[in-house]
């Protein structure tokens, strides 16, 4: 299965070779913990899933980070405001995007790391420092330090900025900012009187991390300084996609990310999402307005991921449609008695959906061609004609999709969060061959009501019978 991924970096589609021939790393940009996600968050996770699902598909392993972005301006804006410290004030959110994941069946990355685990403000410590040891980085009269853009030639080759337009001496501090108003950001920012007890200490002055520098060094100390995916929403492009690129790419001199993939935006009856306008919705919103996680998920898989969607509540009441239709089918299947030979058109059209998703995950297609199989296989069960291989062709698909078999799902996004982390940290420690420490960690599982055990295919996790 040749899959074809729209690289946002070359501007076309293009067949995806992996650097390794079996397994695919990728990254994707997680919440920053300062609210709860809104729709238009799950619109970008939903179409990661299905990027990954699909990987797995076609038959790659797969090593996935997703971050968690608990220190930027807004989280500790949040904290102050509410008068609590920066861990207590993002924690909450933290438990509830897990929360929310579990309820859109969305399956779990290998690893979340969070930008405050001292392992990683080191590692982003240490890229600052490479950045200044190569001239690409300079400490400015505000204590903090910054990315000299002028610097590096390459910059602006993802989002297509024009480079006459950079303004020199233009500093900016903000994290989020538009392409008019470019110039060098920064990368280490000093410690100032609203931060609090956010600051960290670094041979270059107390403060923070930037919020580009916590993703670019993330990755490359999780994925290497050179990987195969890197996906978000449009909306992370510029600057916070260029500014990843400038910094990993100026440390080490090597490609950053092979592919970049990016979903558009989310609109909700046909308007962008505001508060103001009354159509700002959270899960947990729609939840408690009566809606499922099934209906949910089954919305924000229409359309394909680089077209925008617009959300409506139609929309859902088309899902529950679509959902009798198919539950009607499985339930048929389940109680047929018709000859088990293979059904010809079963291939066909498990053919057809894994075409679609080998094109640049052409969601549209692959749904036709399952309510292709199920329109003909009820025509097959109408007549008493064989239907073999039908319900297998259905879970194949449902592999992908993830909204066909909901109440039997099995997926890893099952497993609780907490756990899911300790494994995920038992694997790395194994990985640096820290055996103690991955000992210590099967102890805690165990502890915990879960038993895993090791292969040559990884680790195996199942829940302790009580």
């Amino acid at each position: 299965m040749q899959l074809h991924f729209y690289n946002s970096l070359t501007r076309k589609q293009e067949p995806f070779t992996p650097l390794d021939a079996k397994r695919v790393r990728f990254y994707t940009c997680g919440p920053t913990v300062y609210n709860f996600a809104h729709i238009g968050n799950f619109r970008a996770y939903v179409f990661e899933d299905i990027l990954r699902r699909t990987l797995k598909f076609a038959g790659y392993d797969v090593c996935q980070v997703m971050n968690l972005t608990d220190v930027d301006d807004k989280t500790i804006r949040g904290a102050r405001e509410n008068h609590v410290s920066l861990n207590a004030y993002t924690q909450p959110y933290k438990d509830a995007f897990f929360e929310d994941l579990k309820t859109l069946h969305i399956e779990s990355a290998e690893f979340y790391p969070a930008a405050t685990d001292p392992k990683y403000i080191q590692k982003m410590i240490a890229l600052v420092e490479t950045l200044i040891a190569k001239g690409l980085a300079y400490k400015s009269d505000d204590g903090s330090v910054y990315f000299k853009v002028a610097a590096f030639p390459n910059y602006g080759k993802l989002s297509r900025l024009d480079r006459s337009t950079l303004r020199s001496g233009v500093r900016i501090n903000n994290d989020e900012y538009e392409k008019e108003g470019v110039g060098d950001f920064a990368v280490w920012k000093a410690w100032d009187p609203a931060d609090g007890d956010v600051v960290w200490d670094a041979p270059f002055g107390r403060g923070r991390p930037g919020w580009h520098l916590e993703c670019s060094a993330m990755g490359m100390d999780l994925l290497g300084e050179t990987f195969d995916l890197h996906t978000g929403g449009i909306d992370n492009l510029f600057p916070h996609h260029e500014n990843e690129i400038a910094q990993a790419e100026g440390a080490t001199g090597k490609p950053f990310v092979h592919t970049w993939m990016h979903c558009a935006h989310l609109r909700v009856g046909g308007e962008k999402m505001s508060k103001s306008l009354g159509n700002f919705y959270t899960l947990r919103d729609l939840l408690a307005k009566g809606c499922t996680g099934r209906e949910i998920r089954y919305v924000l898989l229409q359309g394909q991921y680089r077209q925008p969607l617009n959300f409506t509540f139609s929309g859902l009441d088309d899902a529950r449609k679509a959902f009798e239709r198919i539950d009607g089918f499985v339930a048929r299947l389940n109680s047929c008695h018709a000859a088990q030979q293979p059904a010809p058109f079963a291939g066909t059209f498990l053919a057809q959906f894994s075409d679609a998703m080998a094109d640049d995950l052409n969601l549209p297609e692959a749904f036709a061609a399952l309510f292709g199989l199920i329109r003909e296989g009820n025509a097959a069960l109408d007549k008493n004609e064989p239907v073999g291989g039908v319900m297998e062709a259905l879970q194949s698909i449902d592999r992908v999709l993830g909204v066909i078999f909901w109440n039997n799902a099995k997926s890893d996004a099952e497993i609780p969060a907490d756990i899911q982390q300790l494994l995920n940290n038992r694997a790395q420690a194994r990985a640096e061959k820290r055996w103690a420490d991955s000992d210590t960690l099967r102890d805690k599982l165990r502890d915990s009501g879960w038993d895993v055990r090791d292969s040559k295919d990884g680790q195996t996790l199942k829940r302790i019978p009580r």
